[in-house]
């Protein structure tokens, strides 16, 4: 049986530029190498919560590939490859691009007129979609296949920059992206091209030089990601996407614009670029939709709990998860993360609690940590196209999901309120007070309250509300210290008799000494209740 990988095509292999590239894989094998499965081990479940949150943490670079993006590098291995056809070193035709380049040079312009034609072989493709389906991503993933660069000594001596990954310029500058690529290409190989190209030279004939660059190290694919950001560009967009075409067109260098849907008017702005956008059909995705592609992701994402007991799928968690993130595998992945994150940190503070993962959970999870994305989220359940322009960039969201895990890694529990209690499964087994009254008893005394003090603090909060979040209840017994007492009614008979309370009340004292002219501060450092603060000389 013919082996798979040995086999390549002639056009391919007397190509220098190509024959040195990774072998062509079937779409399987395309899926293992883009497949980034989280580490994993059911035993990990039975780890102290302190180590769990560890494992959790592993989901943020977990990246389960679908269909699109296999067929997504199935496409890039033929773009790069066929645009690589009309630039083989080893025939007239490489020689001639450069000849060219150095034609337009000389005439300051690339619309100078060359003297040696050059055959095209480039292609191009767009990939256009809703933010968070993984575009980014999915892209970084196919590109990381590729080494980047490549040495050849024979028979010709040159560094070949297989692909170049920049960002479009928010402004539309034609300056920006050529100083970009510059610094790109000095950073990767240890060039000087800024100094050369960059330095005292108008725009036109930085682009000059970036094209014959680009032809000087036989660059394989450029891809200009976050295309719409040129919506917003002074000048327009339609300067920089000439470029991009004269590239594609007449340079024979592929190019991939990536973007959200809000692109899409930039990209058929001219039928040129429309034309070359859809060389090898333009990519367009959307989020998923309810169903079989859904269901079989959220299955895969599924078996990554490190919460115990392990909850079973059911189709009103499906239905939640799908809700609160409208078929976005980012958003579904995070929201996962942090709903295991949140029941293993409070499960941390309470022993004994069951770690069910609920929809209620799904939920409050989702109110309280996506509030910033809540707009798009809601503008995709209506499925307005006008409102979904306006909302096309997550990153906001992934700088405060680092920061959501920062904060559960280093031990802080998710405060809650009574507008948002804590969503634990009603039905959790009863745990002991044992952890919870040390902990609340130790951070108390540590704050310069008294210990007995601090003792009857703890079982007044934990009788009132047994079952409520620690760091809530040290919220509420510090404002019983801090805060002036209630209002009382007084005894038309005895209206200066200090209000009858339980003599093991706080306010008692506290009232006494308003009465008295004190402070409830200096009333309870009077009583020994708290302790006068100590200075830190090495602060």
């Amino acid at each position: 049986m013919t082996n798979e990988n040995a086999v390549t095509l002639p056009e391919y292999a007397r190509n220098p530029f190509i024959a040195k590239l990774p072998s062509l894989k079937a779409q399987k094998a395309m899926y293992k190498d883009l497949l980034a499965e989280p580490l994993f081990d059911e035993r990990e479940c039975e780890y102290p919560p302190h180590l769990r949150k560890h494992c959790i943490a592993r989901l943020a670079k977990c990246f389960l590939p679908q269909a699109r993006q296999v067929e997504l590098a199935d496409r890039f291995a033929l773009l790069l490859r066929q645009g690589y056809l009309g630039r083989d070193p080893l025939t007239h035709n490489y020689l001639r691009h450069l000849h060219n380049g150095i034609e337009r040079i000389e005439g300051k312009s690339l619309e100078a007129k060359v003297s040696q034609p050059v055959k095209n072989t480039a292609s191009s493709f767009a990939l256009l979609g809703c933010p968070g389906v993984g575009k980014t991503l999915a892209v970084n993933r196919v590109l990381d296949q590729y080494p980047q660069t490549i040495q050849h000594d024979t028979p010709f001596s040159l560094i070949q920059i297989v692909w170049l990954r920049l960002e479009a310029p928010a402004l539309g500058s034609l300056k920006q992206l050529c100083l970009d690529f510059f610094q790109s290409i000095d950073t990767l190989i240890a060039t000087d091209y800024v100094k050369r190209y960059a330095i005292g030279t108008s725009v036109e004939q930085m682009l000059v030089h970036m094209a014959h660059v680009a032809h000087l190290h036989a660059l394989g694919v450029l891809v200009i990601d976050e295309i719409q950001h040129l919506r917003g560009a002074k000048i327009g967009a339609e300067p920089l996407m000439k470029f991009l075409v004269k590239l594609v067109n007449t340079i024979g260098v592929p190019v991939v614009p990536i973007g959200t849907l809000g692109a899409l008017p930039i990209l058929q702005g001219s039928f040129s670029q429309a034309r070359r956008s859809t060389g090898l059909g333009s990519l367009l995705w959307d989020r998923m939709e309810p169903g079989s592609a859904w269901n079989q992701f959220l299955g895969k994402l599924w078996k990554y709990q490190w919460t115990y007991p392990r909850t079973d799928m059911t189709d009103e968690l499906n239905a939640a998860i799908y809700d609160e993130s409208q078929g976005v595998a980012d958003l579904a992945v995070k929201l996962f993360m942090l709903a295991q994150l949140r029941l293993v940190g409070i499960s941390e503070m309470r022993k004994g609690m069951s770690e069910l993962l609920t929809p209620a959970l799904i939920r409050t999870v989702a109110k309280e940590e996506f509030a910033m994305v809540a707009p798009m989220i809601q503008a995709l359940r209506t499925n307005d196209p006008q409102d979904l322009k306006r909302y096309d960039d997550l990153r906001s969201l992934s700088d405060h999901i680092g920061v959501v895990l920062g904060r559960a890694l280093n031990g802080y529990a998710p405060e809650t309120t009574a507008a948002s209690p804590p969503a634990f499964p009603d039905a959790a087994p009863a745990a002991s007070h044992a952890s919870i009254d040390v902990l609340l008893l130790s951070s108390l005394t540590s704050l310069g309250v008294a210990e007995d003090v601090a003792r009857q603090l703890v079982r007044e909060a934990l009788a009132k509300e047994p079952s409520a979040d620690p760091l809530m209840l040290m919220g509420r017994m510090a404002a019983t210290l801090a805060a002036s007492p209630p209002k009382l009614k007084r005894s038309k008979a005895k209206p200066s008799s200090t209000p009858e309370l339980p003599r093991d009340d706080l306010r008692r004292l506290v009232q006494a000494g308003r009465e008295n002219g004190q402070s409830a501060y200096q009333a309870l450092l009077e009583a020994g209740v708290v302790r006068p603060p100590m200075l830190d000389f090495a602060a």
